[in-house]
C-alpha cells in the first residue's frame, strides 16, 4: 500500500439557478483534476445549485433540479475511479439542509449536513436552512427515484459521519463550521480522520483574505493533517463577490492556494501529501494522543478505494509554500473589476455608461473599468477561451480578439461629463484628460437647458423663481437647485445608455455605473434619485479614504499621470455657483460638516463595534483627546448621528454595489435598522451631555497641559516636602472612579477645580426624571442645508 495522495480543490464561478452551466464547471474541474493525477475532488459550497439561491431555497424546484444535476456528474465517466464530492441543498423529513454529497463510482457514500449555520454579515442562512444537530449519527435517507433506478441504491446515511478508504479517512466541516467556536475538525481529528475537507462560499471584504488562510493553517497545526478548502469566486447573482483563495494546509503549513481574484471560471488546486507525516506529526503530540485516546467513535463510513498507489516512492510530495496577500488598494483593483467583468456577461448588456465629473470616486469608477479590461485582455493572451468569447458576444463582434486594454474600454466603458454653469474648468479638464487616459468613448454635455427649462415650468406655476443661497435665496431655495442639478444628471444618464450604443451602429444598451462611495452612503450626502441611483455601483462598499490610495496606486501602476491633479483637488458637487474668480464655492468636507477620516471612524464604530450615539461618544472622546475637547467630541458625534437619521431613507434605494468595507451601510440586508428616526435622539444626546458635564470642568487643552518632564519634576518635588498620603490636593476628594481623559488629575490645581466646579451647574446633582431642558438639543445641530429639525 501505498502512502502518498494527490487531492484536489476546485475554485467555480458558479451562478444561482445556472443548473445547466454550474453542472459543466463542475464537470471540468473534475476532469482537470483527474487529467493531473489527482484521487479526489472536492469543491465549493452549494456549487450544483449556487450559493445565493436565497429564497428559491424553499421551492421544490431547486432540489429536483439539484438532484438531476448530481445524477448528470454521478453517472459521467470523467467519475470513474475517482472520489467525489459536490455541495447541494438536500430535503431530508421535510427539513432543508445545506450538504456535501460524496460519492465513489455511481454509488452514493455519504450525505453529510452543514453542522453550523452562519447568519451575520451578509449571510442569512437560517432563513433556508436547518444546522444538523445529532452529533456523530446517521439516519437512513430515501433516495429519490431517478437515482434508485440509476445506482440500485435505496437508502444512504445521512448525517454526521465521515468516509474511511482503504488507506486514510476523510471528514467534512462546511463553510461556517471551520469560523465556529467548536469546530470540528478538532473531534474528527481525535477520531483519526487526517484529511479534513471544507466547501465554503465565503466573500471578499478588504483586508479579510488572510483570516481564511490563517484558519486552514491553524487547524491543521492544532490537530494535526491536511485541511483541504473550497472556495466560490465570483458574482452569483448577489452583492458579494466570492474571493476564492482555495487552499490546502498539512501540518500547519500552506501547501498550495487558488487565486483571489480572476476571471476564470474553472481553477483547479493540487497537492501530493505523505499521509505518514500526519501520522507523525499527530503522535509527536503527546497531550494530543491522551485526548484522542478517549476520543468518542464517529461513524465510518467504508469505501472499497485506495486513494494512493503502490508505486508512489517517486512521487514529490508538495512543499509549503508562502502567498502574499494582496494589499487593499490592489484588491480594490482587482475584486470590483471582476465583480463587473461578471455582472455585465451575464446581465446580456453592451458594456458601461459612466458620469465622469473629474473627482475621486468617479474616476475610480472609470479606473475600476479599465483594470478589468486589462484581465480580459490577459486572460485571452492566457488562452482562456471562455473570456474571449463573453467579450465577443458582449461586443457582437465574433472575430474580435482583445489586445489591448485602452482599445477594448474605448468599446466596453462611455464616459460623459456633464457640465453646468456651476463647472469649472479645472474638473472638465480633468474628466477629459483621464478619459483619453483610460481610452473610454468620451462625451460632453451641457445641463443648463434642462435645468432652465425646469425651473420655467415651476415659474410658471407658481410665478416665484428660487435663487442660491449666495444670490439672496433661502437654504431651501439653495438646496432644490442643488438638487434640480443631480437628478437631471439621472435622468440623463439612463438615456444615453440605453442610445449610445445605438449611436455607435452597436445593438444592446449599456449599464450606468454609480459612484457614490461608502462613506457618503452613511452620512446621506447624496440626493436620493441622482446620479447615485444607476444599475450597479462599484465603489459604493469603499471608503473616500481607501479610494485616494488606490488612485495613488493606480497612477503608477496604470500609467495615469492626471490621477495626481485629481487625488490633490479638493471634493466637491459643484452644485453651487463659483466664485467670482472662477474658483469653488463648495467642497464636500465643508457641507458635510465632518471630514471623510472623521466619516470613515464613525462608521467603524458605528457597524463594527456596535456603537450608539453615547458609547461612540465614550470611545472617541478618548481617542481625540489631545485634539478636542469633550464638548467639541460632543458636537460631532450629534452632528453626525442627526445626519445619519435624517438620512437613513436614502439607503433603502441605494444602488447595488459590490460588498467590500465592514461598516457598509446597505440596507438590502448587511445593515438592518430603521429608515426612519426620531432625529434629535434626545435620551441619547442628554446622555451624552450629563458627560460632558462631568468631564469639561477637569479637561485641559493639549496647549496647556505641562510636559511630562515638568509633571516628573513637580512629583518629586512634591515628594520631598512631604511623603504622607494625604500630600495630593486631591486626595480628599470623594472616592468615585477616576476619569481618563488623557490627563494627569494631579496637575489640576485644586482651587481651579472648585472653580470650574462652580461655573458648570451641570456636576451639581440633577434629578433623575426627564426633564425637557436636557431633551431640547433641536436645531442645535445643522445638516449642509442650514435648516435645524
Amino acid at each position: 500500500m501505498g502512502r502518498k495522495i494527490t487531492v484536489a480543490v476546485s475554485t467555480l464561478n458558479q451562478w444561482a439557478l445556472d443548473f445547466e452551466g454550474n453542472l459543466a464547471r463542475i464537470l471540468q474541474s473534475i476532469l482537470e483534476a483527474k487529467d493531473m493525477g489527482a484521487s479526489y475532488r472536492t469543491g465549493p459550497e452549494l456549487e450544483v445549485s449556487g450559493y445565493s439561491c436565497e429564497d428559491h431555497f424553499r421551492e421544490p424546484d431547486t432540489y429536483l433540479h439539484s438532484w438531476e444535476v448530481l445524477l448528470e456528474i454521478m453517472m459521467s465517466p470523467i467519475c470513474e475511479n475517482m472520489l467525489v464530492d459536490v455541495g447541494m441543498p438536500v430535503m431530508h423529513r421535510n427539513v432543508a439542509y445545506n450538504c456535501r454529497v460524496a460519492f465513489f463510482n455511481r454509488q452514493l457514500l455519504l450525505i453529510r449536513p452543514k453542522m453550523a449555520m452562519c447568519d451575520d454579515g451578509n449571510y442569512r442562512e437560517s432563513r433556508w436552512f436547518t444546522a444538523w444537530t445529532k452529533s456523530m449519527q446517521t439516519e437512513e435517507f430515501l433516495l429519490p427515484r431517478m437515482i434508485s433506478q440509476h445506482t440500485g441504491q435505496q437508502t444512504v446515511p445521512f448525517g454526521d459521519a465521515v468516509i474511511a478508504t482503504r488507506d486514510t479517512c476523510l471528514g467534512y466541516e462546511i463553510c461556517e463550521e471551520l469560523w465556529n467556536v467548536r469546530s470540528k475538525h478538532i473531534e474528527m481529528s481525535l477520531a483519526g480522520v487526517e484529511v479534513i475537507v471544507n466547501g465554503s462560499g465565503s466573500y471578499m471584504e478588504l483586508r479579510k483574505a488572510h483570516i481564511t488562510s490563517d484558519l486552514i493553517r491553524n487547524a491543521s497545526f492544532k490537530a494535526g493533517g491536511a485541511y483541504l478548502f473550497s472556495n466560490l469566486r465570483g458574482c452569483d447573482g448577489q452583492r458579494v463577490y466570492f474571493n476564492g483563495c482555495s487552499a490546502i494546509a498539512l501540518n500547519g503549513e500552506l501547501l498550495a492556494r487558488g487565486q483571489q481574484f480572476a476571471l476564470q471560471d474553472v481553477e483547479v488546486t493540487l497537492a501530493t501529501i505523505d499521509l505518514e507525516e500526519i501520522r507523525a506529526y499527530r503522535v509527536s503530540l503527546r497531550s494530543r494522543c491522551t485526548a484522542a485516546a478517549s476520543a468518542a467513535n464517529y461513524p465510518r463510513i467504508h469505501c472499497d478505494f485506495e486513494m494512493s498507489t503502490h508505486s508512489d516512492i517517486f512521487k514529490t510530495s508538495t512543499p509549503p509554500l508562502h502567498w502574499p496577500s494582496h494589499t487593499p488598494e490592489e484588491e480594490i483593483a482587482l475584486g470590483p473589476a471582476c465583480w463587473l467583468w461578471d455582472y455585465l456577461r451575464r446581465s446580456g448588456q453592451g458594456g458601461f455608461f459612466l458620469p465622469l465629473s473629474g473627482g475621486i470616486d468617479s474616476s475610480s469608477s472609470a479606473t475600476i473599468v479599465h483594470s478589468m479590461c486589462r484581465q480580459i485582455v490577459q486572460a485571452v493572451q492566457l488562452g482562456d477561451a471562455q473570456v474571449l468569447h463573453d467579450i465577443r458576444k458582449i461586443l457582437a463582434d465574433t472575430e474580435y480578439t482583445p489586445d489591448n486594454a485602452a482599445t477594448l474600454c474605448n468599446r466596453l466603458l462611455v464616459t460623459c461629463y456633464m457640465g453646468s454653469v456651476n463647472s469649472s474648468k479645472e474638473t472638465r479638464r480633468r474628466a477629459a484628460q483621464l478619459a483619453n487616459q483610460l481610452g473610454s468613448y468620451h462625451i460632453e454635455i451641457s445641463i443648463d437647458l434642462a435645468v432652465n427649462a425646469l425651473l420655467g415650468i415651476f415659474n410658471a406655476v407658481t410665478g416665484l423663481t428660487p435663487r442660491f443661497r449666495t444670490q439672496g435665496g433661502c437654504a431651501r431655495q439653495n438646496l432644490a437647485l442643488q438638487n434640480i442639478q443631480s437628478r437631471l444628471r439621472m435622468v440623463l444618464a439612463y438615456i444615453f445608455a440605453q442610445l449610445m450604443l445605438w449611436v455607435r451602429n452597436r445593438p444592446g444598451g449599456l449599464l450606468v455605473l454609480g459612484s457614490a462611495n461608502v462613506d457618503e452612503s452613511l452620512r446621506g450626502y447624496l440626493t436620493k434619485y441622482d446620479c447615485s441611483s444607476a444599475d450597479i455601483n462599484p465603489i459604493g462598499g469603499i471608503s473616500k479614504t481607501d479610494l485616494r490610495r488606490f488612485l495613488i496606486y493606480a497612477k503608477e501602476k496604470y500609467n495615469l499621470p492626471v490621477l495626481e491633479s485629481i487625488i490633490e483637488a479638493p471634493p466637491t458637487a459643484e452644485l453651487e455657483p463659483l466664485q467670482e474668480n472662477g474658483e469653488l464655492q463648495q467642497t464636500d468636507e465643508q457641507d458635510m460638516g465632518m471630514t471623510y477620516d472623521e466619516l470613515s471612524e464613525y462608521g467603524r464604530l458605528r457597524k463594527q463595534s456596535f456603537c450608539g450615539p453615547y458609547s461612540m461618544f465614550c470611545r472617541l472622546v478618548a481617542t481625540w483627546k489631545g485634539d478636542l475637547s469633550p464638548k467639541e467630541v460632543a458636537d460631532k458625534v450629534k452632528h453626525f448621528f442627526r445626519c445619519y437619521a435624517i438620512n437613513r431613507h436614502k439607503m433603502t434605494v441605494l444602488t447595488p454595489s459590490v460588498h467590500a468595507e465592514s461598516y457598509s451601510p446597505d440596507d438590502n440586508r448587511f445593515d438592518h435598522r430603521p429608515f426612519l428616526y426620531r432625529p434629535n435622539w434626545s435620551w441619547q444626546f442628554k446622555a451624552i451631555d450629563d458627560e460632558v458635564d462631568k468631564l469639561q470642568p477637569i479637561y485641559t487643552p493639549s496647549s496647556m497641559r505641562p510636559s511630562s518632564e515638568d509633571l516628573l519634576l513637580s512629583t518629586q518635588r512634591s515628594s520631598r516636602l512631604d511623603d504622607s498620603k494625604h500630600s495630593s490636593p486631591l486626595s480628599s476628594a470623594s472616592g468615585s472612579a477616576s476619569l481618563d481623559v488623557g490627563i494627569s488629575t494631579a496637575a489640576v490645581p485644586l482651587a481651579a477645580a472648585a472653580a470650574a466646579a462652580a461655573a458648570a451647574p451641570g456636576l451639581a446633582k440633577k434629578p433623575s426624571g426627564y426633564s425637557k431642558v436636557h431633551v431640547n438639543v433641536l436645531g442645535k445641530i445643522k445638516d449642509r442645508t442650514g435648516i435645524p429639525v
